[in-house]
């Protein structure tokens, strides 16, 4: 058999491995969903764009002759998750996750944990703050009931339409991140409490670091709970899988 990797990234975490398996001569494609107008330039052929749910998953599973299949999605990105997951059982094609390990609350920290979107934004009825939303731009609908809040939004892209939130600031950039800038840009905008996703991993993690070292209070929302699945935390770890499956990496 003849190896023909589906790697589905979107994070650091999947274009690292990219580059580790682009020195391998291993066929592997990168699929992106396409929310990124400007996608970073990879070392492996990559498709833009969704499949259609579990059912156009398999199906490109199929067609395409893939044999291994790396979830290297968003924690938040639940659906194509178990998509992936459906598809892979169908077809019989091996799968393993590429994940993060949790943010875990630390000395100094004062998260008020909430399990969704939904309750993250009904954790904002309260007086007027200065609110760094970290939630990417798919979701800010869900705060637009709460506009007394003057919202802070890091986004990789200019907004093309209207945001649903009335006062707010967009700073464009595109992590990783370090503390250092975050304090900057938390005192620029004289934040005083943050709203963020569980994310896990290094990229994204700065912010939270610096609401520690700031003694800002952090709305953390808890990842979706997903079905169980072969989830490692290192590209060595991927890597390693792969070895286990029969594939000469050569690396």
């Amino acid at each position: 058999m003849i190896p023909n990797l589906l790697i589905l990234g979107g994070t650091l975490e999947a274009t690292a491995l990219c580059n580790r398996l682009a020195d391998t001569g291993i066929a592997a494609t990168l699929s992106l969903a396409g929310r990124v107008a400007r996608p970073k330039d990879q070392r492996v052929p990559v498709r833009v764009g969704g499949f259609g749910g579990a059912d156009g998953l398999q199906r490109f599973i199929e067609r395409a002759a893939i044999t291994h299949v790396i979830d290297g999605t968003h924690p938040f990105a639940a659906q194509i998750s178990r998509n992936v997951l459906a598809a892979c059982d169908k077809s019989g094609v091996p799968l393993i996750a590429l994940g993060r390990a949790p943010w875990r609350e630390q000395p100094g920290d004062n998260w008020q944990r909430v399990p969704d979107i939904a309750h993250a934004a009904t954790a904002l009825d309260r007086p007027a703050r200065r609110v760094m939303l970290a939630i990417g731009r798919m979701y800010l609908s869900a705060f637009a009931a709460y506009p007394q809040h003057r919202y802070l939004l890091r986004l990789v892209d200019p907004p093309e339409t209207p945001l649903p939130l009335a006062n707010a600031i967009v700073e464009i950039d595109r992590g990783p991140f370090n503390v250092m800038g975050d304090k900057a840009l938390i005192s620029k905008h004289k934040i005083d409490l943050i709203v963020s996703k569980n994310a896990g991993g290094t990229g994204a993690v700065a912010k939270i670091t610096a609401a520690r070292e700031l003694g800002l209070p952090v709305i953390m929302i808890d990842r979706p709970v997903l079905p169980h699945r072969h989830e490692v935390h290192s590209v060595d770890a991927v890597l390693e899988w792969l070895m286990h499956q029969g594939i000469a990496l050569g690396v």
